[in-house]
């Protein structure tokens, strides 16, 4: 096979290994938070920046509280989709997959949690203003969120054609 017809798999698979690198970031940080603080204390991290140990059983804003099983199943279907978008290229341009691998390593992070305990861990609390506590996966699907959403919004002209690719979907 011609090598400029050899299909580029490296990049992809560089960024399945960052969603997996975010997967274990935020299970071992959650496990840290889960065997260190006690539900519902709060110490100071960072400049206003508390950790806590919450326990939420639904979605953001604990909306759908009632519901960790219909989460755990959307969870899972967003985790797939963007798993096969990944890895079949479907945004070739680094800052599209920088987007997907973000979003699918915190989709998968707040998976296991609903799977393996029944509710998310949740730990950083904002002390400047009232709002929801957060993990490590949340900040992946909010940051690879607003990623892609500046992607698709601005940059998606830049993004080559199957047929600039040479044919690859």
């Amino acid at each position: 096979m011609d090598k400029q017809k050899q299909p580029k798999f490296r990049a992809p698979r560089c960024y399945l290994g960052l969603a997996i690198g975010w997967v274990v970031v935020d299970q071992l940080v959650k496990l840290l938070v889960r065997h260190n603080i006690l539900y519902r204390d709060l110490h100071p991290f960072l400049p206003g920046l508390d950790l806590t140990y919450v326990r939420n059983t639904g979605a953001a804003f604990s909306m759908l509280s009632s519901h960790t099983w219909f989460l755990a199943l959307l969870s899972a279907v967003v985790g797939a989709v963007l798993a096969v978008a990944l890895a079949r290229d479907v945004l070739p341009h680094w800052r599209g997959r920088l987007a997907l691998a973000l979003m699918l390593g915190g989709a998968v992070g707040n998976l296991i949690d609903r799977a393996l305990l029944g509710f998310v861990t949740d730990m950083f609390a904002t002390n400047f203003i009232n709002f929801a506590v957060f993990n490590v996966a949340d900040i992946g699907v909010v940051v690879g969120g607003i990623l892609l959403s500046i992607h698709l919004i601005f940059l998606w002209k830049d993004e080559p054609s199957a047929k600039e690719r040479g044919g690859r979907k």
